[in-house]
């Protein structure tokens, strides 16, 4: 493993075992590139970048919108600030541009955490620890999160991977996602309902190529094997050649974003698969909200196999 210096994303750790490598910053604990025996399965960013379209980052303490970033927990109301402010939005969560720190580090692992200081707005305090490993197996990430505040805090989780097989477009790209349901969401991407997506236009049950689809979706309804995980394929129609994301029985819901808001170069270019352990505006909702009671600590993991 090594760790080096960059302007703009921090320090740069590298993990490598088994023709697998992986690099993280210090910046967000980001997952800035993935690979596999030199091939690059990531559409990540270089190290002088800022983290183009939430590339790689964490989100918590809650993934995705909350509705003009104001939400009632526990009786009482609070204010976030609007970090989409042409949606009028909170977005994203509160721990994707602070410093994260080096907690553990090996060869083929690093474990990085960042303390969450109670602010405006979520007045809770957390510490976040995350372990990336890469193995044979592929990609694994564990994240544990610890309610170190003195009151009940409301908690949710996702990561931002784009993924995309090398010379393969987004619309040569076979997708499967295991999933009965997708949220129906405004001009604001924000939830207005739910409907089946069996037989429609959004059914991925079995592969299919996503084509001319413009997608930026929650699914929900999701199927797990019975060892508990879920996942999410991509594949290529000319090949065997494909990238699985797994997560376990904690996420309830996929976002699959097919780029078509980015700019230049990155625009349609590869396809972000995000598990999420509650769908957009759940601070509003409580739809699949975490409570985490004081001092509890929550565990769960996802990962990438090629």
């Amino acid at each position: 493993m090594s760790a080096e210096s960059a302007a703009k994303s921090g320090v740069q750790w590298s993990i490598e075992a088994d023709g697998h490598r992986a690099v993280l910053t210090e910046v967000g604990g980001t997952l800035r590139a993935y690979s596999v025996d030199g091939v690059e399965l990531l559409d990540g960013f270089d190290t002088d970048e800022i983290a183009p379209g939430s590339a790689g980052q964490i989100l918590a303490p809650w993934p995705n919108r909350i509705r003009d970033g104001r939400y009632v927990f526990e009786g009482v109301e609070y204010q976030l600030a609007l970090t989409e402010p042409a949606r009028h939005n909170a977005i994203h969560g509160l721990v994707n541009w602070s410093r994260w720190r080096l907690a553990e580090q090996a060869a083929d692992a690093v474990t990085l955490e960042y303390e969450l200081p109670a602010q405006v707005g979520y007045p809770w305090s957390l510490l976040l620890r995350t372990r990336w490993s890469v193995s044979a197996d592929g990609l694994k990430c564990v994240q544990e999160v610890v309610n170190t505040s003195e009151a009940n805090a409301p908690w949710g989780y996702s990561v931002h991977p784009y993924l995309r097989l090398p010379g393969v477009t987004v619309d040569d790209t076979v997708l499967q996602v295991p999933a009965k349901s997708r949220i129906l969401a405004d001009n604001r991407l924000l939830p207005i309902g739910a409907v089946k997506v069996t037989g429609s236009e959004f059914d991925y049950a079995e592969p299919r190529r996503i084509g001319a689809a413009v997608l930026d979706v929650t699914f929900g309804d999701i199927e797990f094997d019975g060892d508990g995980i879920t996942t999410v394929t991509l594949a290529d129609s000319g090949s065997d050649r494909r990238i699985v994301v797994w997560a376990d029985e904690k996420f309830r819901y996929w976002q699959v974003f097919t780029g078509d808001t980015l700019h230049g170069e990155r625009h349609r270019r590869s396809v972000a698969v995000e598990p999420m352990t509650c769908p957009p505006d759940a601070f509003r909702t409580g739809r699949d909200l975490v409570v985490l009671e004081p001092g509890q600590t929550w565990t769960t993991s996802w990962g990438v196999r090629a």
